[in-house]
């Protein structure tokens, strides 16, 4: 009886402890996205987030190995439900209006925190590693998708190479985010999918 005891206080224990656990995490990210509103990615350290979040250092090195880590994920959590991969009758369509949404979320603030970490990437591989892989890879793995649909019903050209058309169709959208020499723009989204998408189209 005593250890059925022990182990019902156990049980508790742990069910009350989890519930505390996720809104540390979930402190912790909001922090991070809130300090990234005022500082840039370089000068938001562990420390600061800490001190936001109300936790301990330790309790942030719990759930991520570094800054960059931390970094990313509060991008994710408020990026990644503006940018689902639309469903439309055709493969151009889907990209087209795909772009124009990476085109309006990325010409604001969060537009600036994604060229940041970029940036911090060329001195920081972790950082752009966890980027790429967390943020742009499954993004490309949609667009190929789409891109091998439009392949298949012929509405693109049968020997287009897919990672070449996605660079063709997203690359110039990332040219302005980081040189600046021209806005991103409705305008702008408007006039590339349009042009791009016909380098891919079946002649």
């Amino acid at each position: 009886m005593p250890r059925q005891k022990s182990s019902a206080k156990s049980n508790q224990s742990a069910s009350v402890g989890r519930p505390r656990s996720w809104e540390s995490k979930q402190a912790i990210l909001t922090a991070a996205w809130k300090l990234l509103q005022t500082y840039s990615v370089r000068k938001v350290s562990i420390e600061a987030v800490a001190r936001e979040a109300g936790v301990g250092k330790t309790t942030i090195y719990r759930w991520w190995p570094s800054k960059a880590a931390v970094i990313v994920d509060a991008f994710l959590a408020q990026v990644e439900p503006s940018l689902p991969f639309p469903k439309t009758d055709t493969a151009s369509a889907s990209l087209a209006l795909q772009m124009r949404q990476v085109v309006k979320i990325l010409s604001g603030d969060v537009g600036r925190i994604v060229a940041q970490i970029i940036a911090e990437g060329q001195c920081d591989p972790e950082a752009l590693g966890s980027f790429c892989d967390r943020f742009l890879k499954p993004r490309r793995n949609a667009a190929r998708h789409i891109i091998l649909q439009g392949i298949e019903s012929g509405e693109f050209a049968p020997d287009i190479d897919p990672n070449l058309a996605m660079d063709i169709l997203y690359g110039p959208i990332y040219y302005r985010l980081l040189v600046k020499h021209l806005p991103l723009d409705e305008a702008f989204a408007a006039a590339l999918h349009k042009q791009a998408i016909v380098s891919i189209l079946k002649p």
